[in-house]
């Protein structure tokens, strides 16, 4: 874990109020060679692959229903949300379960890895280097050493219909 930091209270030049970004925990995880992070505060659990139901004419994001503890749990394929090449099928993703508003989604990932504390020192807006389509899930980025953690929105991931 990281060092915490002054924690900074202005507005950004961006006219984004920190406030948002104050110090954070963010539970982080890969897709690809891009790692995520999910404020620790809308993740319910995280738990290995579970075998999923398909659901017929659903969008091909979602990847089924998966059943925990009684609970019919809607799971996205992050890659292809993010329109990245399908993962080798040896390699069984993990599912990182968060929730939305009044909602409970399975986000399936490739790996999962730490919590970090983050200080809003350490926030940026999303750069134009990052793919659109991520870009577009990404509420903005903490610089870390040696790599980028981009903030994932939750409600734009799990907006699975908008993106045929």
């Amino acid at each position: 874990m990281q060092s915490e930091e002054t924690v900074m209270t202005s507005t950004e030049d961006s006219g984004r109020d920190s406030s948002t970004h104050l110090q954070a925990q963010f539970a982080t995880f890969l897709v690809g060679d891009l790692l995520f992070g999910v404020d620790v505060m809308q993740v319910q659990e995280i738990i290995r692959y579970q075998e999923m139901t398909p659901v017929p004419q659903s969008s091909p994001m979602i990847e089924g229903l998966i059943n925990l503890r009684g609970q019919i749990i809607t799971a996205i394929d992050m890659r292809r949300r993010l329109g990245l090449e399908e993962r080798d099928a040896d390699h069984l993703p993990m599912n990182v379960v968060v929730r939305h508003e009044d909602e409970v989604i399975s986000l399936l990932v490739d790996e999962i890895g730490d919590v970090l504390e983050v200080s809003a020192s350490q926030f940026e807006q999303t750069p134009d280097t990052i793919e659109a389509r991520s870009r577009e899930l990404v509420e903005g980025v903490y610089k870390l050493d040696g790599k980028l953690l981009l903030v994932l929105d939750c409600a734009r991931a799990t907006d699975v219909e908008v993106v045929e």
